[in-house]
């Protein structure tokens, strides 16, 4: 059996898979929404998930991997007990030290913006000096987690650790980056060795595992990013399988076999081990139809348009000003008119505005260097609609697989089991 925890921004879950991948156990925690998120609460809701495992699925786990949210950066002591506030992922309190980043670090490094993680630990050690303080590991949520069920400390993912300022191509950190720590008398010892996600880490904690009732031999495999890990869980692993997530926003995602890095179009690349991750995000998506119906609006309006009638309305939906991919435009405008008496036709011109968004962002994802999808994993509330999978069939002229699990606690039990498998 394998576990797969994972840290997401509203709660934690944790999913069991045997080795043909099929779900035992599942059970979930969310954290109060009034609670500012600590290292102990994500600790807490992990031990108490262990709790609800069955005994007998406790005694036939065989590996444990964790994904976290990205950019969430904490400092730990020599024992890996925090020694500094947590700083999570939509933080963006480090200007000053993300325009110092700037000025040193190439344009596709994943360390620009002050919410990033190197952003953050500049910031925390501005705040909380190492003179002063015994900061001994710059952890991420997912790493800090993973050592916490091995005891062993100081380990990242190649996902987490490339807004850190990680090369996932050469797979080092990069000179400018040492430079800069020893402009701020930082030693690069304070940084995690990186390890590729599915790594051998160590056996679970002897303490843990007596606690917990689990296998003194229960491994501890290195882990990812949630939204990484959302991905894995979709089944796709092969160059030319995508997923596009039809959320609030839209985002896609497509395997490749080389980078791609395109800041100033907000096109990004994950290493895979042997193979590349790349995507962007826009700002179109199920937000846009929020605005103007609510989900029972939707559905009953959906069963009511014709997808085999052209669309003739030429809608660019945004739910504000402003565009990230497939074009870079701050100013862009929503193009929501003219809009058409019957609300049928009016809602049939948005999910064709966004489906074209879509088609378009796989081609300017081909235009810089990415393959041709040739399979359209899809995940999101979207992805329930099958009059707007039609409509982006219609534009993709990709085949288009709805998926139903793509929780990233079964995509880190599918890394947990990757890791044993190896």
């Amino acid at each position: 059996m394998f576990a797969g925890i994972d840290l997401g921004t509203s709660g934690c879950r944790l999913i069991i898979i045997d080795a043909d991948e099929i779900i035992h156990h599942e059970s979930q925690i969310r954290y109060p929404s009034s609670h500012q998120q600590t290292p102990m609460l994500w600790w807490d809701s992990v031990c108490e998930l262990l709790h609800t495992v069955p005994a007998n699925l406790r005694q036939a786990l065989q590996a444990i991997s964790v994904d976290g949210t990205s950019s969430t950066l904490l400092l730990c002591d020599a024992n890996g007990e925090p020694s500094s506030p947590v700083l999570m992922y939509y933080e963006a309190c480090a200007a000053a030290e993300a325009q110092r980043i700037k000025s040193v670090a190439p344009i596709e490094s994943g360390a620009h913006g002050a919410n990033s993680s190197l952003a953050k630990l500049l910031y925390l050690l501005k705040k909380q000096p190492l003179s002063n303080h015994p900061h001994h590991y710059a952890l991420h949520q997912a790493d800090w987690i993973s050592a916490k069920l091995s005891a062993t400390y100081g380990y990242s993912d190649e996902n987490n650790a490339l807004k850190l300022g990680y090369d996932p191509i050469k797979r080092c950190y990069p000179d400018w980056l040492i430079r800069l720590l020893d402009e701020h008398h930082i030693p690069p010892q304070l940084l995690p060795k990186v390890k590729p996600p599915a790594s051998y880490l160590a056996n679970i904690d002897t303490k843990l595992a007596q606690q917990f009732s689990l296998p003194q031999h229960l491994a501890i495999f290195s882990g990812t990013t949630d939204s990484i890990a959302a991905f894995l869980a979709t089944g796709a692993h092969q160059v030319g399988e995508a997923v596009s997530s039809l959320g609030t926003t839209l985002a896609l995602k497509l395997l490749n076999n080389q980078p791609i890095f395109v800041p100033e179009l907000g096109i990004y690349s994950h290493r895979l081990w042997d193979q590349w991750l790349v995507g962007g995000a826009s700002n179109s998506g199920g937000g846009v139809l929020q605005q103007f119906f609510d989900n029972e609006r939707l559905i009953e309006l959906s069963r009511h348009i014709d997808t085999g009638q052209p669309c003739h309305l030429d809608y660019y939906p945004l739910p504000h000003i402003g565009e990230r991919f497939p074009s870079a435009d701050p100013h862009k405008l929503p193009k929501l008119t003219p809009r058409p008496s019957s609300d049928i036709d009016f809602l049939y011109g948005l999910l064709n505005g966004i489906a074209k968004i879509e088609a378009t962002g796989y081609q300017c994802l081909q235009a810089h260097g990415a393959v041709r999808p040739h399979k359209i994993y899809t995940v999101g509330g979207g992805s329930q609609n099958p009059t707007w999978t039609q409509i982006r069939q219609n534009q993709l002229s990709i085949p288009l697989i709805t998926i139903k699990q793509h929780e990233a606690a079964f995509g880190s039990a599918k890394l947990a089991k990757k890791g044993y498998d190896s």
